[in-house]
């Protein structure tokens, strides 16, 4: 990929890249137990200075490896079923998890898509849709009743009313499948709306992220969207070192902090 392709994303569609980086940056390392080779391929095949983006994120890792597992969890209780993956971006997903029986549609904006179809390997249960994920059309792409979507680190880029509006109506057109999403609390997303420099490290703005979701907020969905009637949050690892372990017990023994965190959260469909 040049120079001139990788300058081309910018805004949302960059933080395929700062996503992409890290899970490199965590593969490569010798201490951990994350693996995405075909992550650290794409990172040195894209001309870009990741330097951009200050730090990578150890949480982006452990937010993958969080729903990689779900990932296989529904492979084996649906083998044969469909992963929808929503604004996937540069995600590897199919291929870190051994390229699993299970059909697999890509929706994102068509200059990611095309990214996609330029960088990542052919695989005959992978299809890709050039769409906006709030375009309903994606819909009549799924044919199997077992379904199980995904939208990781999506929804906070878009608007609460859009957020709210998808998951009703894929609760009904899915009945019986879940969404998967991450969420952060409005404290965070408010400070991108200021313009704020969140990356350590670096000047690099995270482009504005109108939906916030606390904890308790998550847990009251199925109460507030017709169609969902089950929230579960999906358990992350503690992560590599002491310093991540440590900052994520606190957000989850401390009262002021154990509903304003980052989460993973997935809504069951009736």
């Amino acid at each position: 990929m040049s120079e001139t392709n990788s300058a081309a994303l910018d805004g949302v569609p960059a933080t395929a890249l700062w996503i992409l980086w890290s899970r490199a940056v965590e593969s490569a390392r010798a201490d951990s137990e994350f693996s995405d080779p075909l992550a650290e391929q794409l990172c040195a095949a894209i001309d870009f200075d990741y330097s951009t983006f200050g730090s990578p994120r150890q949480t982006q890792v452990l937010r993958a490896l969080a729903i990689d597992t779900e990932i296989r969890r529904f492979q084996h209780d649906s083998p044969g079923g469909t992963v929808v993956a929503l604004g996937e971006g540069l995600q590897t997903t199919y291929w870190r998890l051994g390229e699993p029986e299970l059909n697999w549609l890509s929706v994102d904006l068509p200059e990611m898509i095309a990214l996609r179809e330029r960088l990542l390997p052919a695989a005959p249960r992978v299809r890709n849709l050039a769409l906006s994920a709030l375009d309903r059309s994606w819909f009549d792409a799924v044919d199997t009743r077992e379904v199980l979507i995904t939208a990781e680190g999506l929804f906070m880029y878009l608007e609460p009313d859009d957020v709210y509006a998808l998951i009703g109506d894929m609760a009904q057109r899915f009945p019986g499948a879940s969404v998967i999403f991450d969420a952060l609390p409005p404290s965070f997303t408010q400070r991108t709306a200021e313009g704020r420099t969140i990356a350590r490290g670096s000047d690099y703005v995270i482009p504005p992220m109108p939906f916030g979701l606390t904890v308790p907020e998550a847990r009251a969905l199925p109460q507030r969207i017709p169609g969902v009637t089950g929230y579960r949050e999906l358990p992350m690892a503690a992560g590599r070192g002491w310093c991540h372990p440590a900052l994520l017990g606190l957000h989850r023994r401390l009262p002021l902090l154990r509903d304003h965190r980052h989460f993973i959260a997935q809504l069951s469909f009736e």
